[in-house]
């Protein structure tokens, strides 16, 4: 064999072990709406492309390291999935004033490829540099609020649906779909046109709820972010909850109908969802803000507790037989963050990040027994605060500074102490928290957005996967 032919062997051969090496790894994020899934999304990002320049994430080995060489967006694998508006969100945080981004509805991605020098002996010896392709998947935690509707059926769901009735401020709000349903006789042939007009007044309760109650487990999920099937004839149903139902229905009478999509709902949207989109994430980031159910009171703080219940269901695939072979999962890496940390004076973040561990400590023996490393952190994707010192009645008090959502001047406040357990009665009895909505900081496109702890997200999602 010539020189030259060497050489060109050994360039193909060195180009196989480098494509060999390159990782590809697919990172859900989700969280009940209000969380900041499109706000962490747009700092993650933005921090990345700042890696190796000018960002600041000391906690993230690869970059403090120097070992982070660059990386791009690159075109999404997955062509039937929406892109995540990126740019967009950058618009609107650079916009005088800055307003915080649109929520995204429904699932959305975008692809990054990570150039870096490994930091593992082995792997320097076989390569100098290698890529990782992230794929940041955004989804909306509503829809694992379904996830328990598959161990049910349709009159266990209306049951369940029924006794939420039995708290006076949710009923009074339900009137609307409660009287739109009485005068419809469960026997009677099917009306379409009385089935979408009572669903859509069903969906404005759960919205209703949600904005008015600080209700949180929500069901169907997908009745308030529908995505691309709004307006899909299996979400036009409801729980039925007006006494007994005559024996021997089928799908042309009111009754059967509803249950024939309750059915098709599971089956299509539940399923189908776990199948085609949860099966396939490696890691998984959950975003809960602790902040706004402890203003809103002890209801809000609970139905809070049960969403969140309702979703680490999503990752107790290890006790059951059956969701291993259904959904056949993969997630090795569980990371749940208490987001808009900096909503808070710094000294009470490491009890946001305790009061968040006791809301899914139940979790934490079923996610580590099917084999789940999971972690909580106080986080905020950007930070729109200045912490500080203030004067209180002679007295020198952490405060925060910062501009509250339509406001144009800065104020200086102390928010309150948060709980660092699940708060009992005397916490609710004293109502010293105060969580206050800041506007985003003024913020240059040219520099990194400011942030608390992304670094350390950063480090636990990815850190093995750029050794």
């Amino acid at each position: 064999m010539s020189k030259t032919a060497l050489e060109q062997w050994r360039h193909k051969a060195g180009a196989w072990v480098q494509r060999g090496l390159d990782q590809r790894l697919r990172l859900a994020v989700t969280g009940l709406s209000r969380s900041g899934k499109t706000a962490f999304i747009t700092s993650l990002v933005n921090q990345l492309e700042h890696a190796g320049l000018d960002a600041r994430l000391p906690h993230w080995p690869v970059a403090a390291e120097g070992r982070l060489l660059g990386i791009k967006r690159v075109p999404s694998r997955h062509h039937h999935v929406p892109a995540f508006g990126y740019e967009a969100a950058l618009g609107q945080l650079s916009a005088r004033p800055p307003v915080w981004p649109e929520p995204t509805r429904g699932i959305s991605e975008i692809t990054l490829a990570i150039k870096y020098r490994p930091g593992n002996r082995l792997k320097r010896r076989l390569q100098d540099s290698a890529t990782l392709y992230l794929e940041i998947v955004d989804y909306p935690g509503e829809w694992l609020l379904d996830l328990p509707l598959l161990a049910m059926s349709y009159a266990d769901w209306s049951g369940q649906q029924r006794a939420l009735l039995q708290t006076p401020a949710l009923a009074a709000l339900a009137a609307p779909w409660l009287q739109a349903g009485a005068s419809l006789a469960a026997d009677s042939p099917v009306d379409d046109a009385r089935l979408a007009a009572l669903a859509a007044a069903y969906t404005q309760w759960l919205l209703d709820i949600k904005r008015e109650c600080g209700a949180y487990l929500v069901q169907p999920g997908r009745f308030i972010l529908p995505g691309e099937y709004r307006g899909a004839p299996m979400l036009q149903f409801v729980p039925w909850v007006w006494g007994e139902v005559p024996a021997g229905l089928n799908d042309s009478h009111h009754h059967g109908m509803m249950e024939a999509r309750f059915e098709h709902y599971k089956k299509h949207l539940v399923q189908g969802f776990y199948r085609d989109f949860f099966a396939g994430f490696d890691r998984q980031i959950v975003l809960v803000d602790c902040l706004t159910p402890l203003n809103q009171g002890p209801g809000s703080f609970a139905d809070l507790g049960r969403a969140l219940e309702a979703i680490l269901q999503s990752f107790e695939y290890g006790k059951s037989g059956w969701w291993q072979r259904l959904f056949a999962p993969r997630i090795d890496k569980l990371l749940f963050a208490a987001t808009k940390a900096d909503h808070l004076t710094p000294e009470q973040h490491g009890r946001l990040t305790r009061l968040l561990t006791s809301l899914v400590r139940g979790g934490h023996r079923h996610a580590r027994l099917s084999g789940i490393d999971i972690h909580t952190l106080a986080l905020a994707s950007i930070k729109a605060t200045h912490s500080g010192r203030a004067r209180h009645q002679g007295e020198e008090i952490p405060a925060l500074q910062g501009r509250r959502l339509g406001d144009v001047e800065p104020v200086t406040l102390y928010p309150g102490e948060v709980p660092e357990a699940l708060p009992g009665a005397d916490f609710w009895q004293r109502q010293g928290f105060d969580f206050t909505e800041f506007a985003p900081p003024l913020w240059q496109p040219e520099a990194p957005l400011p942030h608390l702890r992304l670094d350390q997200a950063l480090a636990f999602l990815l850190g093995d996967k750029l050794s």
